[in-house]
């Protein structure tokens, strides 16, 4: 079966593989929704449930991440021809004054492999940078990450400017990295704390519905 294939492709982080079986998929008449859940998101799902525990490790997800994008850029011209809609839309980033991005980078993988659609802002954002992206956009989602101590409070600054505005009522933020905790969450007023990728997108999905 060509999508169980391209599962396996996917998982060995085999680019090229997994974009030429989706195009035979395609040429298959598999509908493209099934061929984004089944062959792409499913394999990338249980990637993320290895990973969460301690089955596979980051270079791993990142090339399985790496083909699921390969695939996705084949299959991507048909969703909207197809009108699927994302499960939702993130604005994500590191925040001012902090350069750390493999975190980030790996929540922005698994949110995608959840169906996301995410809108990936770098490192170093500014507070009003994450808001201005996430209004233009229409975003359900704002995704700050930190991996110094100096440089979180910084979350908080984006959560108080959202108040300013008047639009805290209107994002789920989201925060997570290595000295981030829930007490720290709670205390700033962030919806939720993850402790690493795999339960991020979990959690997305869960504040979503």
């Amino acid at each position: 079966m060509v999508l169980e294939e391209m599962g396996l492709a996917l998982s060995k982080g085999q680019s090229n593989e997994v974009m030429d079986l989706v195009r035979k998929a395609i040429d298959a008449g598999i509908d493209v929704k099934e061929i984004l859940n089944e062959g792409l998101l499913n394999a990338m799902s249980a990637i993320g449930v290895k990973f969460k525990n301690n089955e596979v490790f980051v270079p791993e997800v990142l090339i399985a991440a790496r083909a699921m994008n390969a695939g996705l850029t084949v299959l991507e011209p048909l969703l909207v021809d197809a009108d699927v809609e994302p499960t939702g839309k993130i604005v994500l980033g590191t925040v001012k004054g902090d350069l750390h991005d493999i975190g980030k980078n790996l929540v922005a993988m698994m949110m995608k492999g959840a169906g996301f659609e995410v809108i990936d802002l770098g490192v170093n954002v500014d507070s009003s940078k994450f808001i201005d992206k996430a209004e233009e956009v229409g975003a359900d989602i704002i995704c700050m990450s930190a991996l110094l101590t100096t440089t979180m409070s910084n979350m908080k600054f984006v959560i108080e400017e959202l108040e300013e505005r008047g639009l805290r009522d209107k994002y789920i933020v989201m925060i997570g990295g290595a000295p981030v905790t829930t007490q720290f969450a709670n205390q700033i007023g962030a919806n939720a704390y993850t402790t690493d990728a795999s339960s991020a997108a979990t959690t997305a999905k869960e504040l979503l519905n």
